[in-house]
C-alpha cells in the first residue's frame, strides 16, 4: 500500500504530537536530553512536515482540521505546566502589579528593598529585578489588562494561547484572500516553538506577532486604517517590526500613518515622567545584555553598541526597501527577510524572538528562515549551562551549529535556482 501525502502528514502529526508531549513533561529540565531529545524529533518531523506541505499542491480540509486539533492537544499539554527556566512571565506579572497599584513599571526597581512588600510569591523570583522595566506601552498596557482579571503566570498563558489560537484563525483568512493553499496553516501551527515559548514559557512577543499579521491581512483587505493602526500597536508591543516601516510605502496613506502614531502616543501618556516619554531598562538592555549574537558581537569590537545596535536597525530597513521593490501590493510574503535581517545583527537572539517570523513562512525561498527557526533550538542547553553554574554564553559549536545550518540552506536554495530552467524557477 502506497502512502498518499494526507497519510504521512497523519502519521507526522502523531510524532509530533507524542514527541512534543513528553518534552512537556520534562519541561523543567530544558537543556538536559529528557528535554532536547523529543524535542529533535519534533524538529525533524516538523521539517518533514514542510516537505510535504512545499510537495503537495493541496490537501484537503478534513487534513487541516486534523493538524489544527493536533497542534492544539499538545499546546495545552504545556499550558499546565508552570513557567520553565526562562521567567520573564514573572516580570509582566510584576509590571502589571505594579500598575494596578498607581507605580510606574519604567521608574520602579523591583529590587528596591522599599518595594519588598509590593511582592508575590511569583514576582520574587522575576530576572534581573536590579532594572526597571523594557517592555513598550502596548505590552505594558496588556500586561495591566490580563493582570486586572487574574493576577498570575497561568492567566497570562492563557491569554498568549488565545492570540495564538486568534492567528491561526486570521492568518487562514490571509491565505484565502491571497489564494494561498490552506495547509500552510500548520506550518505555522506545527511549529515546536509555538509550544514551548507560548504555551510553556509565555512571552509577549505572539501578542505583537497577532497584531502584525492582523495588519498584514488588513494590507489585503485594503482596509489602510486598521493596517497602520494594528501595525503601530504590534511595534508598541516589541520594537522589532518597525524594520517593516518601508513596505507599507503607498499601501497607507499620510493621514492613516499619522493617525496610527498618535494611537502609539496616546499608549504612552499614562506612563510619562516629568513630560518624557520612558524607556525604562532599554539603553540598559543595548548597552549589557548579550545572548546568542555573533555579528553584534564581531561589530561590538569595532564601534560602540549603539551603533551597531543602530546598524541593526539600518539592516532591516534597507532589506524592506529592497523587498518592497519586489513584493505586489497585497502580497505580506515579504514581511519576514527584514525582521530576520534585522534579528541576525541584534545584541540579543532569543529563541521566541522567532515568532515574529513564523505566520510569514510558506514558500521555498523561506527555507533558510525555517531552518533558522529549528536550528536555534539547541541554545536552550544555555539554560541548564546556568543551573550548574556556568557563564551565560552560548558556546562556538552551538552557535556554527545554528547559523552554519542557515548558511547551509540558503546555499543549497540558491543553488537550486541556478540549476534549474528559467520556466521552473
Amino acid at each position: 500500500m502506497k502512502l498518499t501525502p494526507s497519510h504521512r502528514l497523519y502519521g507526522l502529526g502523531a510524532i509530533l504530537l507524542v514527541a512534543l508531549t513528553i518534552c512537556s513533561r520534562n519541561f523543567s529540565r530544558i537543556g538536559e536530553p529528557s528535554f532536547f531529545i523529543p524535542l529533535a524529533v519534533a524538529g525533524v518531523a516538523y521539517l518533514l512536515a514542510i516537505r510535504e506541505l512545499l510537495s503537495t499542491p493541496e490537501f484537503p480540509k478534513r487534513v487541516i482540521v486534523y493538524g489544527l486539533v493536533l497542534s492544539a492537544l499538545w499546546h495545552f499539554q504545556f499550558l499546565r505546566m508552570p513557567p520553565g527556566l526562562d521567567d520573564d512571565i514573572h516580570r509582566y506579572v510584576w509590571d502589571g502589579r505594579v500598575q494596578r497599584l498607581g507605580y510606574n513599571p519604567y521608574v520602579v526597581v523591583p529590587s528596591d528593598p522599599a518595594l519588598a512588600g509590593l511582592h508575590t510569591s511569583e514576582t520574587r523570583s522575576l530576572n534581573n529585578p536590579e532594572v526597571p522595566s523594557p517592555y513598550p506601552a502596548g505590552a505594558q498596557l496588556f500586561f495591566r489588562a490580563v493582570t486586572s482579571i487574574q493576577e498570575s503566570t497561568f492567566a497570562l498563558k492563557v491569554a498568549f494561547v488565545l492570540c495564538d489560537l486568534a492567528i491561526v484563525f486570521v492568518l487562514l483568512d490571509v491565505l484565502r484572500r491571497t489564494k494561498q493553499a490552506e495547509h500552510w496553516v500548520l506550518a505555522y501551527a506545527w511549529h515546536p516553538l509555538l509550544a514551548i515559548e507560548v504555551g510553556g514559557s509565555g512571552h509577549v512577543d505572539i501578542v505583537g506577532v497577532l497584531l502584525l499579521l492582523v495588519s498584514a491581512a488588513s494590507l489585503v483587505r485594503r482596509w489602510r486604517t486598521v493596517a497602520a493602526i494594528s501595525f503601530g500597536l504590534a511595534v508598541a508591543v516589541k520594537f522589532l517590526p518597525i524594520v517593516l516601516l518601508p513596505l507599507y510605502w503607498k499601501r497607507v496613506r499620510v493621514r492613516e500613518a499619522a493617525l496610527a502614531a498618535i494611537v502609539v502616543g496616546l499608549l504612552y501618556v499614562p506612563f510619562l515622567e516629568h513630560g518624557r516619554i520612558p524607556i525604562g531598562s532599554l539603553g540598559t538592555y543595548v548597552q549589557r545584555f548579550r545572548f546568542n549574537d555573533p555579528v553584534f558581537a564581531t561589530l561590538e569590537r569595532m564601534t560602540a553598541p549603539q551603533v551597531v545596535a543602530g546598524l541593526a536597525v539600518l539592516v532591516g530597513f534597507l532589506t524592506a526597501i529592497w523587498m518592497r521593490r519586489k513584493s505586489a501590493d497585497e502580497s505580506s510574503d515579504a514581511f519576514a527577510w527584514p525582521m530576520a535581517a534585522s534579528l541576525l545583527c541584534a545584541p540579543v537572539v532569543y529563541p521566541w524572538y522567532l515568532l515574529w517570523l513564523l505566520p510569514f513562512l510558506r514558500s521555498i525561498s523561506k527555507v533558510p528562515i525555517m531552518v533558522w527557526t529549528l536550528s536555534i533550538i539547541p541554545t536552550y542547553y544555555v539554560w541548564h549551562l546556568r543551573i550548574v553554574g556556568r557563564p551565560w554564553l552560548v558556546p562556538d559549536w552551538i552557535m556554527l551549529l545554528e547559523y552554519g545550518s542557515v548558511a547551509v540552506a540558503a546555499a543549497i536554495i540558491a543553488l537550486r535556482r541556478f540549476t534549474r530552467p528559467p520556466a521552473l524557477q
